[in-house]
């Protein structure tokens, strides 16, 4: 938007699942939505759109055929009030392919990508948020000075509901769990 332009109503009032549901998804593709709040979402670059679809990939290549990964839809983590987030890669439970919303119990991990504008909310506010719902996994990507990404595993505690730190990857990320898997991070 431009100085001087109004945003719509929508963008300023609590939002319902229902009317959430009834919206294009030309609508939904910019935005999250908190505690019934929209939250525009910054444009990703090229780059960080690659990262998501790169690792998406990888993913989804070594995940078998139990589960699906992909970039770009919403999580539903709460009804009341609503809460989407659209994590840059989501690994899911394949037999949940037509089944919306995707909820925290159909996926195993989420990943974001770290962009200028989005640090505190990809390194504490989502981090919070996926582990209350009950995520297993979450990987975040950064860009190193280096200019290969680091990427940060953090797995789920069930007892605290709350993630413990796994390990840094710089160069390749090389895991035995949710599955072995492992991507040459240059790709990136």
């Amino acid at each position: 938007m431009t100085a001087g332009t109004v945003a719509p109503a929508w963008m300023h009032e609590q939002v319902t699942a229902e009317q959430y549901g009834s919206w294009p998804e030309e609508q939904c593709a910019g935005i999250e939505i908190v505690d019934g709040m929209v939250v525009a979402r910054p444009r990703a670059s090229k780059r960080h759109n690659r990262r998501a679809r790169i690792l998406a990939n990888a993913l989804d290549a070594a995940a078998g055929p139990d589960w699906n990964a992909d970039t770009d839809f919403d999580v539903r983590l709460q009804d009341v009030p609503l809460t989407n987030r659209r994590p840059d890669a989501v690994l899911y439970r394949a037999d949940t392919i037509d089944v919306t919303p995707t909820r925290p119990e159909h996926v195993l991990l989420v990943a974001e990508v770290v962009s200028p504008g989005s640090e505190t909310t990809d390194r504490i506010v989502k981090v919070d948020q996926y582990a209350k719902s009950g995520i297993t996994f979450y990987w975040r990507i950064e860009q190193a000075a280096t200019g290969v990404p680091l990427v940060y595993t953090h797995v789920l505690d069930p007892a605290t509901r709350a993630y413990r730190d796994g390990d840094v990857f710089t160069g390749v990320i090389k895991v035995s769990a949710p599955f072995p898997v492992e991507i040459d991070l240059g790709q990136l």
